[in-house]
């Protein structure tokens, strides 16, 4: 019997990726892995190992995640070492833990190595802080893609727009910009806060918009932005001009320019 490893690729940058995560693609004897994760850390893998493509993306889920599961115990009763490499962190909105508890019940040893979570990294990568003393002193992590199995939503967007001094980072939202922008605005968030969108983050592409909170999804539409993207709504937001070191237009900034 084997055991699978649930490694965090990380938000894009192969150069993210832990030292750990490496270490164990190297020994790996298969690999199960996600559309986000980057090509080029498939490098580490030996000759002989089994790399299985598992990617999904919005609306279109060729392999379903129950059989992502069956394939993670099934190689690992023949394999020595299984990885499962997702994007970002497996615990951070990428179903990491129902995998984890998929592998305990049919008694299959694993272990979790976490990754830098794309909404901790690519606003960084644009010149944006996630905190500031004296300015904001809570950060909250949020989906907007939430489970269709769920008896309703679970994002309280009315209790999310009265926060203060507080920086939001929203996950898989860019389908949905314009109702989380008008939700926001509509339970009392000022229409002037700050807020940004970081699209392919980290990654040589990224691209990035700041705006007041009312005109977000404008500039998001006029400058033909698509996911995967990270929407980030701060006062921290406003900080990215006195930080970035080099001139470039408004709308983008990929990393490595700061």
């Amino acid at each position: 019997m084997g055991k699978v490893y649930l490694v965090g690729a990380g938000p894009g940058d192969p150069g993210l990726l832990t030292v750990s995560g490496m270490d164990i693609l190297k020994r790996a004897d298969a690999v199960v892995y996600d559309r986000l994760v980057s090509d080029s850390l498939l490098s580490y893998c030996h000759e002989n190992c089994e790399k299985i493509f598992v990617g999904k993306e919005s609306g279109y889920h060729p392999i379903e995640q129950e059989e992502i599961t069956k394939i993670l115990i099934d190689k690992a009763t023949r394999l020595p070492v299984v990885v499962r490499l997702k994007g970002g962190n497996p615990f951070v909105f990428g179903r990491g833990a129902e995998e984890a508890m998929a592998l305990k019940e049919a008694g299959i040893e694993f272990e979790i190595i976490p990754g830098i979570t794309s909404g901790l990294s690519a606003p960084i990568y644009s010149g944006i802080p996630i905190t500031h003393r004296g300015l904001i002193t809570q950060c909250v992590l949020v989906t907007a893609h939430e489970s269709p199995e769920k008896s309703g939503a679970q994002v309280e967007w009315d209790k999310l727009a009265k926060l203060r001094n507080t920086t939001l980072l929203i996950y898989m939202g860019a389908s949905r910009i314009g109702r989380i922008c008008s939700e926001l605005i509509k339970y009392g968030m000022d229409p002037s806060t700050p807020a940004a969108v970081i699209e392919n983050g980290t990654l040589p592409e990224q691209r990035t918009i700041t705006a007041r909170l009312d005109g977000l999804t404008r500039e998001f539409k006029s400058h033909a932005f698509h996911a995967p993207a990270i929407i980030m709504i701060s006062p921290t937001v406003a900080l990215r001009d006195r930080i970035i070191q080099h001139e470039v237009e408004s709308w983008t900034l990929a990393g490595g320019l700061l």
